[in-house]
């Protein structure tokens, strides 16, 4: 056995991972400052033409919708020149995807389609979008992003958990930078699932070390600071810090009497899906998305954003800093 001691992993709630680029397809939400409310507002993304074009043949609602937000969002950052083609690491971006339901109605009509007419009446021309990852792929094959891929699908902290996971790959050095997607369609098979229609939502945030953005000359709209999941909101609220750092100026979540009693009486409360849907995976990088436009605006303190509680079998919470 060699006697050479592995380094210790790096302690992921002080590692300085910050928000740089920003990207939406949702339909009443123009801008991510938007997200501060009320919503729906004017304008925002329109599926009916939005969806459309030679780079969205063959692909599954899911990922079009991703792939406009991930266009958005790189150039916000920016990552890209004049001709939409990465001018960055490609070589060591990560993409990770969250999405609970973004596929779904092209499994269900292969299955169909398996029962009335066999294996043999499927087209391979859809047989990527059957693929439990082919949003992720899209991403990374457009833009040639090559780290690693991957798509988390876990329900209510889904989109909470991705962020999590970009950074931990940032901090281990597995990647020097990540596009995190939250997209969920909106269609019958998902409205039947969820239990009320979905709304159209994909959000793209890109992910990178607060040096390299530092370096970039870029200005970060929001640092992830603190991260926790648990089966218990309450748990996951202390856990990832909320009440050791500056005083929480916006809540971001919908279990009000889960952790109210840990948070200021000043604090403002957003419940995104309230306002927009059901939004399952796409939760959780939205609310990233509004604690960006809270922190870039006048207002004061830090973003707590919270998913699942006692109605769900688990729950997560992200402390979002400037």
């Amino acid at each position: 056995m060699s006697g050479t001691k592995s380094a210790p992993l790096p302690d992921l709630n002080t590692w300085e991972v910050v928000v740089t680029g920003i990207g939406l397809a949702i339909p009443g939400v123009a801008t991510y400052s938007d997200l501060l409310g009320p919503l729906p507002g004017e304008g925002g993304f329109d599926p009916a033409t939005g969806l459309r074009g030679r780079e969205m043949r063959q692909k599954d609602r899911a990922s079009r919708l991703a792939l406009r937000a991930a266009e958005s969002a790189l150039h916000d950052a920016g990552w890209t020149d004049p001709h939409a083609s990465i001018t960055g690491a490609a070589d060591s971006t990560a993409v990770l995807v969250s999405t609970n339901l973004g596929n779904v109605e092209d499994v269900c009509a292969a299955t169909d389609t398996i029962a009335a007419e066999g294996a043999c009446g499927l087209s391979p021309l859809g047989l990527p979008s059957t693929s439990s990852n082919v949003i992720a792929g899209w991403v990374a094959i457009r833009y040639r992003l090559r780290g690693p891929n991957l798509t988390v699908c876990n329900g209510v902290t889904s989109g909470l958990d991705a962020l999590a996971w970009a950074r931990t790959l940032i901090a281990a050095g597995r990647a020097e930078a990540a596009v995190v997607i939250g997209v969920e369609p909106a269609n019958d098979v998902a409205a039947k699932l969820l239990g009320a229609r979905p709304t159209d939502a994909a959000v793209a945030i890109v992910l990178e070390p607060a040096t390299t953005a530092a370096s970039r000359g870029t200005r970060p709209r929001a640092t992830l600071a603190g991260y926790a999941r648990a089966r218990a909101l309450a748990t996951a609220v202390t856990t990832a810090g909320a009440a050791e750092k500056q005083p929480i100026g916006l809540w971001l979540g919908d279990e009000a009497g889960a952790v109210a009693s840990q948070l200021p009486a000043a604090a403002r409360r957003i419940d995104l899906e309230s306002q927009l849907g059901p939004l399952s995976g796409a939760l959780g990088v939205l609310q990233c998305a509004a604690a960006a436009a809270h922190l870039d605006s006048d207002a004061t303190g830090n973003v707590l954003a919270t998913a699942g509680g006692p109605r769900h079998d688990a729950a997560a919470a992200l402390v979002l800093t400037l």
